[in-house]
């Protein structure tokens, strides 16, 4: 299995890119920016209201069928004679 680009962009792309230099390799490039409590509190957060927006989606889309099933109005048709 080779390993490399197989398009004629992506080519040009690894020929361009390949001599580049970065100097991102000092200490604080490896230092997070973000609090973790913060973040996790957000993620908390967000998790707990899709929780609560699909709890809600579900009792909605339980409520909607019964209204419909409530509403439809059967007819009785003649049954086939075979």
């Amino acid at each position: 299995m080779a390993i490399g680009a197989r398009e004629f962009i992506d080519k040009l792309l690894v020929e361009k890119y390949s001599q580049e230099k970065v100097d991102n390799h000092n200490e604080d490039a490896l230092v997070s920016k973000v609090n973790a409590d913060d973040m996790m509190y957000a993620m908390n957060a967000a998790s707990s209201n899709f929780k609560t927006m699909m709890a809600l989606n579900n009792r909605l889309t339980a409520v909607c069928y019964g209204v419909v099933s409530k509403s439809a109005k059967y007819v009785k048709t003649e049954e086939a004679v075979c």
